[in-house]
């Protein structure tokens, strides 16, 4: 296995982990979440790959095929009234197939992205859990993270 930034020819791939994605979500709180739908499109898929600000990272098998994928977004603060000019690279989704969980793909490609984060110069990786996904809270603890904030909810609707 080897990490590599995403490309256009990643994409059917990546959208079919979006859906596991996606999927995981639906299942945890089908209140939000649309079952069968992906967080981007092919469209926006390639706005994002062609975005410096924005890095994917892929990890591919010999055959070059997608197991997993980080998609990251440059979250640095400059001018803010309170935040601090920090360089924070926020992972905004972590997918691994299901097929190859339980095989290192994830942690792999967090400790390149931790990596290649460190060598650009930032000062944190941050990113967000869904409280109905406890396989990857648990999985993120094991990789160092700590909880920074928390979200919460009062339902309003029945």
């Amino acid at each position: 296995m080897r990490i590599r930034r995403a490309e256009e020819r990643d994409i059917p791939r990546i959208q079919e982990l979006l859906l596991q994605v996606g999927a995981v979500h639906a299942e945890g709180r089908p209140d939000l979440f649309k079952a069968g739908g992906t967080k981007y499109t092919a469209e926006q898929l390639k706005e994002i790959l062609r975005d410096e600000t924005r890095p994917v990272f892929v990890a591919v098998d010999g055959d070059d095929v997608v197991s997993g994928y980080a998609f990251c977004v440059d979250m640095t603060h400059t001018d803010d009234n309170l935040l601090t000019p920090v360089r924070t690279l926020y992972i905004d989704d972590i997918c691994v197939d299901e097929k190859a969980r339980g095989r290192g793909v994830g942690k792999a490609v967090y400790e390149y992205v931790r990596a290649w984060a460190k060598g650009a110069g930032y000062y944190n990786l941050t990113l967000n859990v869904w409280s109905c996904n406890p396989a990857a809270m648990k999985f993120y603890l094991a990789m160092g993270l700590a909880p920074y904030k928390v979200g919460m909810e009062e339902l309003l609707a029945e």
